[in-house]
């Protein structure tokens, strides 16, 4: 009688935004039980400490071309991760920051394996957002936050409120549908700048942000005007956020029956 072949599995974890410190111990579990280990990041350290941790572990980076549309290379990326499944491997495939945030291989992966009947997850990380919440100090509990990817927001976003906070992601990137020669594709910002405007003063001031990729390194805070945003330096890891214009609307009708049932 033949052996029955192990049925493969997949778990996609983030690695975090600051090198190797921000590696969550369920995480490392799973980098160091797996048969095979992919992963997509550019940091040196981290991925020195995977390859410490786990000797199968393989880059997914070298799928990257200028000459190919994003999406191929994420397609490619999922597919890759996919083949060890279906060879009954237990799968772990490791993103930089929040496996689930501007990281569309690992989703397409899972939603594949669950497809073909194959167990899959996704294990959270710490993303840039949380990283901006901590060194801003915003709580969107207390003000609201309203986020977007940067290039999203331009082709679909008509409506947004001014007066609450607004995050945009990879403002370095609008429109760029391959991997960018570039830093910043300033024809990109300044089309943002040209709607932002439509909504904040010039002189309004917001914040270029990046968080702190090593424990020795600080975040990147540099307010900036509006009206100076597209003149700036921007990197490909670089996060707008806009805080608010105004005063928000009261709603004092909910206002006076959200106190009827406040107990």
């Amino acid at each position: 009688m033949s052996k029955k072949r192990k049925k493969g599995s997949l778990t996609v974890v983030g690695t975090g935004i600051e090198a190797v410190t921000h590696i969550t111990m369920q995480a490392q579990a799973c980098i160091e039980q797996a048969d095979k280990v992919f992963y997509a990041m550019a940091d040196p350290i981290t991925i020195q400490w995977i390859r410490k941790h786990n000797s199968s572990a393989e880059s997914l980076s070298s799928l990257y071309s200028t000459k190919k549309l994003r999406r191929l290379t994420y397609s490619e990326m999922a597919e890759q991760i996919l083949k060890h499944v279906r060879q009954g491997l237990k799968v772990c495939a490791a993103f930089y920051g929040h496996p689930g945030v501007l990281a569309e291989p690992g989703h397409a992966a899972i939603r594949q394996a669950r497809i073909e009947g194959f167990p899959a997850r996704m294990l959270p990380g710490i993303s840039a957002m949380d990283c901006l919440y901590a060194d801003v100090g915003l709580d969107p509990n207390a003000v609201g936050a309203q986020s977007y990817g940067a290039t999203y927001f331009l082709r679909n976003v008509r409506r947004f409120d001014p007066r609450h906070p607004l995050l945009l992601w990879q403002i370095g990137f609008i429109g760029e549908a391959k991997v960018p020669l570039r830093a910043c594709n300033r024809r990109g910002l300044k089309l943002l700048v040209g709607e932002l405007r439509k909504f904040y003063p010039g002189r309004h001031k917001v914040i270029l942000y990046e968080a702190s990729q090593f424990a020795v390194c600080k975040p990147r805070v540099h307010w900036v005007r509006v009206s100076d945003l597209a003149k700036v330096r921007v990197s490909p890891l670089t996060t707008l956020y806009v805080p608010p214009v105004g005063e928000p609307r009261r709603d004092h009708r909910m206002a006076r029956q959200l106190k009827k049932v406040s107990g």
